[in-house]
């Protein structure tokens, strides 16, 4: 017999509240396509002016989407403790490495983690949004914790 629980409460949010949720983590999902499927890697990320900036190794996975290629990028409130996620944030657009030397400059001095093995991963690559959207579940309103339930449904 299925839990009985009321519909969650959701609320679509405005690109500017995206970009502030946005920068209260640290850690998203990239979405790129790889020989015509999509695949999806996480990374440490910041957001600058208005774009997600992250870091990688060259000759990566992520060569593929450094080229002008539409990328979809992810985060949500991680909370840790079993807490449920309560907001999400996708972002589509343009994906460009950069390459300037006042960008790279800039870019290495962004709070920006990486997790490369000895230290290569100095390609950095922004994502300027052309679409983003975000979503926020009421505080209020009961989530199902599949992972306690061990339910999918």
């Amino acid at each position: 017999m299925a839990d009985s629980l009321p519909t969650p409460d959701i609320e679509e949010l405005e690109a500017p509240e995206c970009l502030r949720l946005l920068e209260t983590v640290s850690v998203g999902r990239v979405g790129v396509t790889m020989e015509a499927l999509p695949a999806v890697f996480p990374v440490q990320f910041v957001v600058s002016d208005g774009a997600v900036i992250f870091r990688t190794v060259p000759g990566t996975k992520f060569d593929s989407a450094t080229a002008g290629s539409v990328v979809a990028f992810e985060a949500d409130d991680d909370r840790t403790g079993g807490a449920p996620i309560r907001w999400s944030v996708l972002v589509r657009g343009i994906a460009q490495a950069l390459t300037e030397p006042a960008e790279l400059s800039a870019a290495r001095a962004l709070p920006l983690g990486s997790w490369a093995r000895e230290g290569g991963a100095d390609r950095f690559v922004r994502i300027y949004p052309t679409v983003i959207t975000g979503h926020r579940v009421a505080e209020s309103a009961p989530v199902r914790d599949h992972a306690r339930t061990g339910s999918v449904s």
